[in-house]
């Protein structure tokens, strides 16, 4: 009997051993996944951080306008905003600002009137600098142009599209003809 005992209490013993080695493990994976949901946060966080997109059109009226011509070259603002996502475009200027570091996508359509002298000319500008530029010119009818470009652009860059001088570009919004679009390709 006291040989039976003795084996009990050290399997007792062993198992309280074993008790105490599984409760460490289970603290050092309560630690690794509390630190893995900091890391999934962060990670979301930053994906958050990294979407950005617009598409604007020249008029948020319904009514056809002509807009131009100009003496100097005019920023247009594209007023009419279908997607903002990551709110990098700003409405009331017609001017993207790059919330980050990274390479991005952009595209300009321009609509225009046929008449003579009376082109459109639509240039995207860069922090001041001449990227592209869309043109078109015909007598009469109506003519489009287009233009895109990737950019590898620095958080803080700007763009925004300028009419050339004594230029004109048509709009409808009804139809949406006039448009300044972009988004982020990847962050860099």
């Amino acid at each position: 009997m006291e040989e039976k005992l003795k084996a009990m209490e050290d399997e007792i013993k062993e198992l309280r051993k074993e008790n105490k080695e599984q409760a460490m493990a289970l603290d050092v994976c309560r630690g690794s996944t509390d630190e893995m949901n900091a890391k999934l946060d962060k990670l979301a966080q930053v994906n958050k951080d990294h979407k950005v997109a617009f598409s604007a059109f020249l008029l948020d009226t319904t009514t056809p306008t002509n807009v131009g011509p100009f003496s100097t070259a005019t920023t247009l603002i594209y007023k009419y905003v279908f997607t903002n996502v990551g709110e990098a475009y700003n409405s009331a200027t017609g001017i993207f600002t790059a919330p980050l570091k990274g390479v991005y996508v952009f595209r300009i359509f321009s609509k225009a009137l046929g008449r003579s002298g009376h082109a459109v000319t639509a240039g995207l500008f860069k922090n001041g600098n001449h990227v592209v530029s869309t043109h078109a010119d015909q007598a009469n009818g109506f003519y489009s142009t287009s233009n895109g470009v990737t950019l590898q652009l620095e958080k803080g860059d700007t763009l925004y599209v300028r009419l050339y001088p004594y230029c004109w570009i048509f709009d409808n919004g009804e139809h949406h003809h006039s448009s300044f679009s972009g988004h982020l390709l990847f962050p860099l």
